[in-house]
């Protein structure tokens, strides 16, 4: 029996691990590769479904903030005398050197300079594949970002501020995403183009809710249904066409007349020598965290796995929910979710939408009357919330009090955005470093009638 709220935090703790280390980018791969033979296996669903071939060259393209160990498993199965180019490019916390690959940083969430050449050295292996030769390609959270490369009338300066204008619109990210697609040459379906008539095969580590494989970083290897019509129609209906750069504003009016090639559709050539396979998503993770729950004998609530919406309102609406299930079980609870929530920027603090989301818990649970021995956890799965060192928070009943012992208004903080303040002061920050994966946030509430 858990009695003490320091034991309960440390269950919460190992709880959040449980998620992470269900999308273990490493184990994901392995479960999905086996060479036997003259033939490599690779597994397309769990129904147990495989794609095998006997290609005589296989090379890899890893992106992402797991690349490093994604590819890592990879050269653990394919022989090494088939083995052709090898090249990962992740975010520079996540930076490991590894024999026989090219392994190279970029800028994580902001596209920089060394971004953009690493991109075109994935281009420039995509490109020169040979039909009947076998592109893999492993793909994580963050490849949007940290491979850009814009097609060649527009400068990477200029696709960066694009989409820093469609940020603050409000355009959400299938709009944001359309636009991109329009000026890449890799996003929306592009490196599969330039991988044909080699065969294409990605591997998929998703850190988008509801795992649409054509956003996932921006879908390289996925048709794109929109168009050049669609993008100019978003950023006119976002009010900011006159203020993007020119040179997109000419991009996207040529494709638009038919002198630029859309993106690729459902039944360009390319994709009939491409598969995909979802190798580990925040399903996956909050699915390992319930059944996890329920072994250590927690009445385990599946809240959501999908939640979304305002971090500070989404955290309200779970303290009523834990008000009500608290008072229906004389056993101890879990209550798990998922998701992605948002912070709408009105103050000049640091923090991130898990930590926002924690210390918003806090008070709500305060203001409501959430009477039992509780502990809420929100983090990232990547071990990052924000500009911070932090991956989230995990606060307890006794939080707002020891922010107030440190002289702090916590209801001020929160107002500035400033989250990371009140909890480091209330010693609840969670740190766990980065976690080489990255499949959203995972929130975990325990409480103890």
């Amino acid at each position: 029996m858990i009695t003490t709220k320091a034991a309960l935090r440390d269950c919460a703790t190992a709880l959040f691990q449980t998620g992470i280390e269900a999308a273990d980018p490493y184990k994901a791969v392995l479960r999905c590769l086996t060479a036997s033979q003259d033939r490599l296996e690779i597994l397309l669903d769990n129904t147990g479904q495989k794609r095998n071939g006997k290609w005589p060259k296989i090379h890899l393209i890893a992106f992402g903030k797991a690349a490093c160990p994604m590819i890592e498993a990879a050269l653990e199965v394919i022989p090494h005398d088939r083995l052709g180019r090898a090249i990962a490019v992740t975010n520079y916390e996540n930076l490991t050197a590894i024999d026989g690959v090219t392994v190279l940083g970029a800028s994580h969430p902001l596209p920089d300079e060394a971004g953009y050449n690493a991109a075109k050295q994935c281009a420039a292996i995509a490109d020169n594949a040979k039909a009947g030769e076998l592109v893999l390609v492993l793909v994580s959270g963050g490849g949007s970002a940290l491979i850009p490369y814009p097609i060649n009338s527009i400068t990477l300066p200029e696709k960066v501020r694009t989409t820093d204008l469609l940020l603050a619109s409000g355009a959400n990210i299938n709009q944001i995403n359309c636009v991109r697609k329009h000026l890449s040459q890799l996003k929306g379906g592009g490196l599969c183009r330039l991988i044909a008539p080699a065969d294409c095969h990605a591997l998929m580590l998703s850190d988008v809710i509801g795992d649409d494989l054509s956003t996932i970083a921006s879908g390289p290897t996925v048709a794109d249904e929109t168009t050049f019509t669609q993008a100019i129609e978003i950023l006119k209906a976002k009010n900011i066409w006159d203020a993007v750069p020119q040179g997109v504003r000419r991009v996207l009016q040529q494709g638009q007349q038919g002198l630029i090639p859309e993106t690729p559709k459902n039944n360009d050539a390319c994709f009939a020598l491409a598969c995909h396979t979802l190798i580990g998503s925040n399903r996956i993770s909050v699915n390992a965290v319930v059944k996890t729950a329920q072994e250590l004998g927690f009445a385990a609530i599946l809240y959501s796995d999908t939640l979304c919406g305002e971090a500070r309102e989404a955290a309200e609406k779970l303290v009523l929910f834990a008000k009500e299930q608290a008072e229906k079980f004389d056993k101890k609870i879990a209550i798990i979710a998922g998701g992605e929530t948002t912070v709408t920027l009105k103050g000049n603090g640091r923090g991130g939408r898990n930590q926002e989301m924690a210390l918003a818990f806090a008070m709500h649970a305060q203001k409501h009357g959430l009477k039992a021995n509780w502990v809420f956890l929100s983090g990232g799965t990547d071990g990052r919330d924000g500009p911070t060192e932090a991956a989230g928070a995990i606060v307890d009943s006794g939080t707002i009090q020891r922010i107030m012992d440190a002289n702090l208004n916590p209801a001020d903080l929160l107002a500035d955005n400033d989250s990371n303040t009140a909890l480091n002061a209330s010693h609840d920050l969670l740190i766990t470093g980065a976690t080489g994966t990255n499949v959203a946030d995972v929130q975990v509430l325990l409480i103890q009638n």
